[in-house]
């Protein structure tokens, strides 16, 4: 099944110029989505991964279905304030500011391989930054996955030394 035709382009969102490559009608197909979560599960299978991680929000939308397939553990990267528990943290730049993400102290083992899940790959911050928590952590990064890869935005050389994978690239 060819994904494409279920990521649509909006025009100048969030600014102008951009082209922002929306997710949302193959969420609501539910076919397209099984399908997208198999090919990501597919390519991991076997693999020696001891959980997933994604950071909020649109990451856990694909991280947590993952998780189950794989049948590992979800760990969730969150904004400040949304944990409940003691947290490690890591705050980040952006294109646009900055940003935090944390995660649970107990939320990898030391030594555990993470697969890293996202929606999009774009320029590679929330993703770069979420690999240095886990390891933060004591945790080992064992690759990134995403849905879409803008290539065009490079977001791969912020995550030399990991592998990538991505089921769609523009």
């Amino acid at each position: 099944m060819d994904l494409k035709p279920f990521i649509r382009d909006i025009p100048d969102f969030p600014k102008p110029g951009v082209m922002f490559k929306d997710i949302t009608p193959l969420l609501a197909n539910p076919t397209a989505f099984a399908h997208a979560i198999d090919l990501l599960s597919i390519r991991f299978a076997g693999e020696p991964i001891d959980a997933v991680a994604a950071a909020e929000a649109r990451g856990f939308l694909f991280a947590a279905p993952l998780a189950l397939k794989l049948h590992k553990p979800l760990v969730p990267l969150r904004k400040p304030g949304k944990l409940p528990y003691r947290t490690y943290s890591l705050k980040y730049d952006l294109e646009y500011g900055s940003a935090e993400l944390h995660m649970h102290v107990d939320g990898v083992e030391k030594g555990a391989r993470v697969l890293m899940v996202d929606d999009v790959l774009a320029t590679g911050g929330t993703m770069a930054a979420g690999a240095k928590l886990i390891e933060q952590a004591g945790g080992v990064v064992y690759g990134c996955a995403f849905l879409v890869e803008l290539a065009f935005l490079g977001g791969r050389a912020k995550l030399t030394g990991y592998e990538a994978y991505s089921v769609l690239t523009y």
